[in-house]
This record gives C-alpha cells, structure tokens and sequence, in this order.
C-alpha cells in the first residue's frame, strides 16, 4: 500500500435544500480515519456551523469556496499527495470533475483516491452511463439525453408521454420532473439546461417501486452489499422526499438477491473503491427491473444506510480510499467484526423527511423528482407501525402518530385531494381515508404505495378506534397499544384523559419500554456497541444503566429552516468538553443527518424522539446526573418546564428562568423591573384592545408569540386590516401563551450579545453586528465581528444590559440578547437562554469554544475566571445560504 503524507479534502460548502448536514457527517467520518493512519489532513469548506471545520479534527481548515480556482490556490500552498472527491456531496464532485479536466490536479501531481474518476464521469453523465448498463446487459429505462431543447421535445415525442428527465451532473433531483404534454416536458428542459449540460428524457414507470442497495467495494474487488431500503413512495418522487423503510418489507427473496446481485456488478463494472448507492425500479408486478441512478459518492441516502446498520460508511469508504481492504478493516462499531461483515438487522427503520413548505407563501407544495424537504428523521422500532409512529412525531410538528387530529382536514374533498396529489399532507390523508372507510386497495391505486404498509397504517387505526373513555385499559390493552407506537399522549386523547395519568398508569402496570442495541449483527453475536433505541416489543434490555457519572445532552433533531447544523455543533462541543470531568455523554437525537448521532461521538446514543415522555423514559432507566437542554435550539428549551417538573436535574439554568425569557409577557415585565428599555409592548385577549394600542403606538407593529423558534408566526403589520387577520393566525398557534404586540422601529440597527455566563455572572461575551436594518431576523442576516460601527461607550452599555439581564435569570450557561439602536437609544427585543445558531461563528472567530466555558461553568468546582475574548485581526462575516436568497 502506496503511503499517502497529506490528503485534501473537499467539503460541501453552505447547506442547501438536497444537501444538508449528511455531508459533515461523512467528512467529519473521513478526518477521523486518516487522523488515525497520521494522515496529515487539510479540508476546504466555508461553512463555520459544521463540526468537520473545528479544531479538533483537520490539521488545516480553509474556509474558501468549494470551487477551482480557490482548490489550486491551497493545493499550490499545501502540495497535497491525494484528494477525496466524495465526501463533500455534488459541490465537490463536481469541483473535483473540473479540477481534473481542467489538468490542476495533473499539473501539481495530486492523486484522486478512491474511486476513479473515469467513474465519476461516467456515472454523472447520463447517457453515456445508461450506454455503459447496456454494455453489461443490465436494463434502464428507454432514454436519450439532450443538449438542446429542440432535442427534448422530439426525444419526448418519440419515447411517448409522460416521460421523466432528469438533469445531469444535479444535486437532490435538481431541475428534474414528470412530463405528461409537450408543454411541461419545454417547461422543464428550459429550467434544467439554465444550469445543467444535458438534460435526460426517459420512460417513466408509473407507480414503479424504487428500492435503494448501499453497496462497498476495495481495490481487490471484495463487494457487499450494507444495506437496502424500499421507498413507501413509488417511483416519480424523489428518496429524499420519500418515507423510506430498511430493509425492505414488500420484496421477495428472489427479487431481493436479483438486485443484491445486479447492484454488485454495477460497481464491480464501474470499478468503484468506497462506497456507491445503487437505485432501481421495480416492477410491481413482475421481477422486471430498470436502474434509474448511481451516486459514486456519499449521498444523503449513505448517512441513512449508516445510521440504519450502525456500518460507519463514511469512516470505512476512507480507508479503503487509502488502499486497505475489506477484511483488514475493524468495524468500531461493534468492536467484534471486519468490515467485510454484512450487516444483519433485527429491527425495523422508517425514515420520514421534514418540509417546511409553509414558510415560503406561494411555494407549490406538491412535492416530487426535486427535493423541497429541509431535513429528515428516522424512527427505529421492531414493527412497521412503532417506527412509523415514532418517526411521525419526531418531525415535531404537533403530530401524536399515524391519525390527523379530528380538524386536520377542513372537508372530506380536501382530504380526497391531499390523497391524490403527493405533499407533505399525504400520510395524514392515507389515515383519515382509512378512517372513513375506503379501502387500501383503493388508495393503493391512487398513490401507488403498496397495500402492505397501508394495511400497517390501518391496523394503527383499527386498535386505536378500540380506545374509548369507556375502555378499561388493563395491562394487555396497553402493551398491545405501545408496541403499536402509540404515545402516552395519544392513548390519553382517546380515552379522555391526560398524559400524565396514562404514565402513571402504564409503570403501575408493568408497561415499560426495553432499551435494545443497534449492532449490526442481528444480536446473534456479543457487541460493544453503545448505540440504542427505545422498544415495546422485547422484554429484556441489551445494556445495564449507565454509571453514576453520566450526563444526557439533548440533541436538536430535525434539520429544518431555523434550526440546522449549527445545533449539532454545540451538542458535539458540549459532549467534547465532558470528557474534561470524566462524564459519560449520553445523547438523545432523531437525526439521522448528524455527527451527534456517530457512533463514536458520544458514551451513549439514544436514537430516539425528543418528546417528554421518551426522554423521561431514558432518564428514568440512565439516572444520570444530570440533563444539558441548552445546547439543542429550541426543542430541548422547550422541554425544560416539564422535565424539571418529572424530576430531572437540569444542569444550567433553572427551568423557572427559562420560562421567564421564553414568556415574552412575563419578560417584557422583568425588563420593565430592570429600567431596561424595549419597545413599547402590551398582551392582548381582544382585538378591540390590540387594535387600540396600535393606533396609540402608531403602526407598524411587530406580534411576538411566545416558545417559537426563527421567528415562527412572528409578523409586522402595517395596518389594521393585517394586524385582524395575523392575529387571528399567531394566538391559533400557541393557544396557552399570550400574544405579545410591540411598537415595531423602522430603520434600526441590529446587534447582539452572545455570552456565556455562570450563576448570574458573565464569564465570556462577544458583541456583533447585522449588516441589514432591524427586521430580517438574525438567522437570515449578515453577521460582522467584531462590530464595525458601535463605538466604545456604546459597546460598554450593551454590555452593562447583558449582565443586568443574566444577573436577573441567573444564567449558568449560553445566553444571546438580541438588541435594537434606533436615534443612539438601546432597546432589547428578545433573550435566548439557549446557544443560538451564531455560536459556532463566534467560537470559530475568537479561536475559544463557548461550549467549553459553558461545561466548565457547570462542573467546575470553584467559580471561573471571567475571560477577556479577544478582538480578532480581521473582519469576519456570517452570511445565510436560504432558498429565499436563491
């Protein structure tokens, strides 16, 4: 094996919809494994939120963009033996195309590792790969690809409508769709060539299933298969905008081993050395198949297959890029096999995407072959209907499972639309059909989704429809109803009850869950592994509790718009200054996407849903010392009151004080108590009064519902018209907080305060400054650091404010004030007691890690030293990368 001295690695850049923090993941995996063969490492990524451009893991970070001419510049700097390609998503694939045809990696004599690049191209160019299948006699839709429109349209009169073109060398689906006429076939092809080369026209296989083989393959041609996953949603929607299932539940043993063995020969042909993901059509009536794609890269799908077997994929694809072989390589997961062991589950995972289509007024929100979702979760359970559930409310959009609330749907008609078009909105539709009568062989024709999992969902119903206020729930009833993947909560709705008298009830009854091991060995051999998930249908546990030094660090789950990267960030940074105390890490996510979900980031990994009654489950059977809700967004934030109230030790600031910066009525008081200045506010119950203060005030006015994240349902209204109307919609989304009305201040600056703090004292802070006027909220603005036009005594008085306002809340732990300057007066607007998304930023600008003082702050046994941060040499700015930016 060729010794390899420095490697460059290519990072995804900014997170965008088709490629989000997977890509972290998978380059934080990759830095880990050539840090252990003393690989010198240097990576090129701007984004600052992810974990893979801390400290701790590349020797140098670049924060360039991902594109030709800044790669030669450190390649010319760095003089780089080899460079990986296929950690970084299609921004690095396709840098890393250019790089080699335009002679830079030839000219500075640097290797591409790994997989080939013939096969790279090959397999991004869509024609000449379909020519490649047919070579080896495996069959793909009848396609031709386009340069020209011109060349589209004929191509569809030709092949016959609909046909569906998919764009090439495109990431998640871009530019891609289901033609039915000559005019959305135009439609698409202009879209697709504004940014794509060629464009392919192909057959579309109506209500084809699409079913997905995660396959890897060393240099000596030892191949396995890690994992296969089934689309619920028939072919024409996209796998990332799909619910997915692994393994497949709806194939037969011949047509699962067809395709084991078409999807070997594929990257056996293509000569692939890591890992490729493989996906195919199927015929649903026939063991007829056709490959649609091949990603010769870490995909979306990869960290999925990862997660799903607990096979580190990115970590091992690594090695053999360096030239190991399968059999030399120790899976650390288990601690026990080689990486040439296929995984075995005993389990079932149900993945389910997170789309935040609500927040872009007008977007069509019919989802399809282009992704639109924002995140995605995964639920783990030992029955399609527990992990359906789970993952249902580990979206944490208010849904209990399966079954709508009673109102979802305003009609039988809109129910009946929402069943024949596919949107986020689908699999409430499937329930409430089911619930009305109509059958699954009728919605199987009208969506296509197999009547297998749609007879799953209605076995969900017919046991809850068995739940009344009239039912006495005996110990049979309830263990058949949680291995169902019914919540406490739910079984409460149905029986007239409430949440907490149901837990009462299941732990008097006996009814508690088992805490089982995801080894990747189907349990059939002894396993190290420290990865876990929550069941009902066991009655042992894999693991003893953890010792008395653990400590449960909440995760953020969903990746969404508002609450991303930046979240795993601080968890991870968190759980690596623990070790500092000797604590035992346990962290709970539903986040397939994350490095906090790796599974060597932390002692323990629950992989499991952020709700009160699943982390009071942990909580009960860990008895750790304590929780961390702090470092997670807003979810973990919002646990907090019912936490503290179930027991828990919450380490930091007390639930109370949390509770009174998150209630914007009871903190508009403290600031009032504190001589603090905010804009002029008031909470309002009638329309008649809110009304009558915005004419006092004088328009526009901003509404502020309480416990919201990235200002969800916040609004300024210019006129009393808007005012009667967004109310009317805010106080409908949070019906237990009061809606706060303020005096809104046009033209006014934004800053901040972000600090850490502990016992009421600040220890550290940093003060920055938005580019835009007050009204772009913090997460969509540009950030600079340090502030470039705040002057010294103004600088002091922000920071007097901050330490009135932590010395009030008695923080211990991360805090962000959010500030207006309108005419040199001071106004506080909001306070987070919470890390917030520029975190990461500061920590990365000043060279300290907040999280650090933050633990430090926590276990330390004496009071810490304040710490003077330092200004740094240069400007440095945050700027967003949002869809609304686009």
């Amino acid at each position: 094996m060729e010794q390899i001295r420095k490697v460059l690695l290519l990072g995804s850049g900014a997170l965008k919809i088709g490629q989000a923090g997977e890509f972290d993941y998978s380059g934080s995996q990759a830095l880990k494994a050539l840090k252990e063969e003393g690989v010198q490492t240097v990576l090129i990524n701007p984004n600052i939120a992810t974990i893979q451009t801390s400290k701790l893991l590349a020797d140098r970070v670049y924060f360039l963009p991902v594109t030709p001419y800044f790669v030669e510049k450190v390649i010319q700097r760095e003089q780089p033996d080899g460079i990986l390609l296929s950690f970084g998503g299609q921004t690095a694939l396709n840098c890393g195309i250019q790089l080699y045809e335009q002679g830079i990696l030839a000219r500075h004599n640097v290797r591409i590792l790994g997989t080939p690049i013939s096969a790279i191209i090959l397999t991004e160019d869509r024609q000449k790969f379909a020519e490649h299948l047919h070579s080896i006699q495996i069959p793909t839709p009848q396609s031709q690809s386009a340069t020209t429109l011109a060349e589209a349209l004929e191509l569809g009169e030709e092949i016959g409508f609909p046909v569906m073109v998919r764009a090439g060398f495109a990431l998640g689906g871009q530019g891609s769709g289901i033609a039915h006429t000559r005019t959305e076939l135009e439609h698409i092809v202009e879209h697709a060539l504004s940014f794509a080369p060629q464009v392919l026209v192909e057959q579309y296989l109506h209500h084809y299933k699409e079913i997905e083989y995660e396959v890897v393959r060393d240099q000596h041609d030892n191949c396995i298969t890690i994992c296969n996953m089934e689309n619920m949603d028939p072919l024409g929607i996209h796998t990332g905008e799909s619910i997915v299932v692994a393994p497949s539940q709806t194939l037969s043993n011949e047509e699962y081993h067809l395709l084991r063995s078409a999807s070997i020969q594929i990257v056996r042909s293509l000569g692939i050395v890591g890992e490729c993901n493989v996906q195919f059509a199927l015929d649903p009536y026939s063991t007829q198949y056709y490959v649609i794609e091949v990603n010769a890269r870490l995909s979306r799908s990869s960290a999925l297959a990862s997660k799903v077997t607990g096979y580190p994929l990115a970590y091992i694809a690594s090695k053999l890029a360096l030239g190991y072989g399968l059999t030399q390589i120790a899976n650390k997961v288990t601690g026990v096999t080689k990486a040439c062991f296929e995984p075995s589950l005993d389990y079932l995972v149900v993945k389910i995407p997170r789309w935040d289509i609500a927040k872009f007024k007008g977007v069509e929100e019919t989802i399809g072959t282009g992704m639109k979702s924002v995140g995605e979760v995964m639920g783990i359970g030992r029955t399609f209907e527990e992990a359906y559930q789970k993952a249902l409310r580990m979206l944490e959009q208010n849904f209990e499972g399966a079954v709508p609330p009673a109102d979802f749907f305003s009609s039988q008609t809109e129910m009946r639309h929402y069943l024949s078009i596919p949107t986020p909105k689908r699999p409430f539709a499937i329930a409430q059909a089911l619930q009305e009568g109509i059958t699954p062989e009728e919605i199987h024709t009208l969506t296509g989704i197999n009547p297998w999992f749609l007879s799953r969902i209605q076995n969900i119903i017919e046991h809850e429809q068995a739940v009344t206020p009239a039912s006495e729930l005996g110990t049979a009833e309830v263990w058949k109803l949680k291995q169902l993947g019914i919540s406490d909560k739910r079984i409460a709705e149905l029986h007239g009850s409430d949440e907490l008298s149901i837990r009462a009830l299941r732990q008097q009854l006996g009814v508690l869950p088992s805490v089982l091991q995801i080894d990747t060995l189907g349990a059939e051999f002894p396993s190290e592994t420290n990865y876990l998930y929550l069941t009902y249908n066991a009655q042992h546990h894999d693991v003893n509790r953890c010792p008395a030094n653990g400590v449960v660090v909440l995760g953020s789950g969903p990746y969404r718009i508002g609450s991303s990267v930046e979240f795993d960030w601080t968890s991870v940074s968190t759980v690596e200054a623990l070790k500092k105390y000797g604590k035992q890490a346990i962290i709970i996510n539903s986040n397939p996407e994350t490095v906090s979900t790796d599974y060597d980031v932390s002692d323990r990994l629950y992989f499991e849903e952020l709700t009160f009654e699943r982390i009071a489950d942990i909580y009960d059977f860990e008895q750790p010392e304590g929780m961390i809700v702090s470092v997670g967004g807003q979810t973990p934030n919002n646990r907090a009151r019912a936490l503290a109230a179930h027991g828990c030790r919450l380490l930091g600031t007390l639930a109370k004080n949390i509770d009174r910066a998150e209630n914007r009525s009871i903190f508009s008081q403290l600031l009032d108590t504190l001589g603090v200045q905010q804009p002029e506010w008031n909470t309002f119950t009638t329309l008649s009064e809110l009304t009558a203060f915005a004419e006092r005030v004088s328009y526009p006015v901003l509404i502020r519902p309480s416990y919201v994240l990235s200002g969800s349902a916040m609004k300024v209204c210019d006129t009393p018209e808007e005012l009667e109307l967004y109310t009317c919609q805010a106080a409908a989304l949070s019906p237990d907080h009061p809606v706060t009305v303020s005096k809104f201040f046009e033209y006014a600056r934004e800053l901040e305060f972000d600090a850490v703090a502990q016992q009421g004292q600040v220890k550290a802070f940093v003060i920055s400054e938005h580019i835009e006027n007050a009204g772009v909220h913090s997460g969509d603005a540009t950030i600079v650091l340090p502030p470039q036009t705040l002057s010294a005594d103004l600088q002091q008085e922000i920071q007097a404010i901050g330490r009135k306002i932590v010395q009030a809340l008695d923080v211990t732990g991360p805090v962000n004030i959010q500030f207006l300057l309108k005419d040199g007066q001071l106004y506080v607007i909001e306070t987070n007691l919470r890390a917030s998304r520029t975190f990461p930023f500061i920590s990365k600008v000043t060279g300290i890690n907040f999280m650090d003082i933050f633990v430090d702050a926590i276990f330390s046994q004496e009071e810490i030293l304040a710490l003077e941060v330092p200004e740094p040499a240069f400007v440095a700015l945050k700027a967003p990368n949002s869809p609304s930016r686009a």
